[in-house]
């Protein structure tokens, strides 16, 4: 592996990444998140992103998303870079062309489904499509939950309504940072069920950052991160040689801080 991951590109590309670093503190006091990392992913794809505690990859989806700045390198979504202009400017870009669905919902509690899924739309200054947002909803399975609060749903049914305010926008790139982290069992397969779908039978793309194998195992590919930099890649993957190679990469940590010791 030569630290990056290499996929083809020219329009089928949805996320580039090119020698990103992200440095937090200051002299004396540094820590080193993201260590040059490329990496390319194709348009209706969906990628799992793993990695041992401390190996960046939150940081790593923080920063494709636009959530936090890189201290160097460059971030491009759909063909488009992630310029360093204004706090204005990074939200007006994350609005157009990125969706995110987090570990626990961020539903606002005096909005309804319909509302909390279209929200984003209003946010941005769009015109709702009422009419899309119902048959996204209906397709995550909300069609007779349109008018409930969220605190009239399971947790599995709130993170459907976070996927379908992800999916109206018609985003670029969809990040999940751990998204079925808050959910049993059964509604963690209902809801990388949903993912898959959105990606094999709508065209979406989808990085979800995970630390359970068994979820990794929905994506068509892992990406894995150790130490701040890319460490390898594995297609078509299972939970088993998921797991495996996360073991590899944990022994790898522990020889490291060993010796550092």
């Amino acid at each position: 592996m030569n630290g990056q991951v290499t996929l083809p590109t020219s329009g089928s590309e949805a996320l580039r990444l090119v020698s990103v670093r992200k440095v937090y503190g200051t002299d004396g006091t540094q820590v080193t998140a993201l260590d040059g990392v490329s990496l390319s992913l194709r348009k209706g794809t969906f990628t799992a992103v793993m990695g041992p505690s401390g190996s960046g990859k939150s940081t790593l989806l923080q920063c494709a998303a636009g959530l936090d700045r890189p201290t160097g390198g460059k971030v491009f979504v759909d063909g488009a870079e992630m310029s360093g202009g204004s706090e204005t400017e990074l939200t007006k870009f994350r609005r157009r062309r990125i969706g995110f669905i987090f570990q626990q919902f961020n539903l606002l509690p005096t909005l309804d489904v319909l509302q909390n899924a279209t929200l984003p739309l209003r946010l941005a200054g769009r015109k709702a499509d009422r009419r899309y947002a119902r048959d996204v909803l209906t397709r995550m399975g909300l069609g007779d939950r349109l008018r409930h609060l969220p605190a009239e749903l399971s947790g599995g049914q709130q993170q459907r309504v976070a996927i379908a305010r992800a999916l109206v926008t018609n985003p670029s790139v969809i990040f999940a940072d751990e998204p079925t982290g808050a959910l049993d069992t059964r509604s963690a397969r209902e809801v990388l069920g949903l993912l898959m779908r959105a990606v094999h039978e709508h065209g979406q793309t989808v990085v979800m950052v995970t630390h359970d194998p068994v979820a990794a195992s929905y994506a068509d590919s892992v990406v894995f991160l150790a130490d701040g930099r890319l460490a390898g890649e594995l297609d078509r993957p299972t939970a088993e040689a998921v797991a495996e190679r996360m073991t590899h990469l944990g022994d790898r940590t522990a020889r490291r801080d060993e010796t550092e010791v």
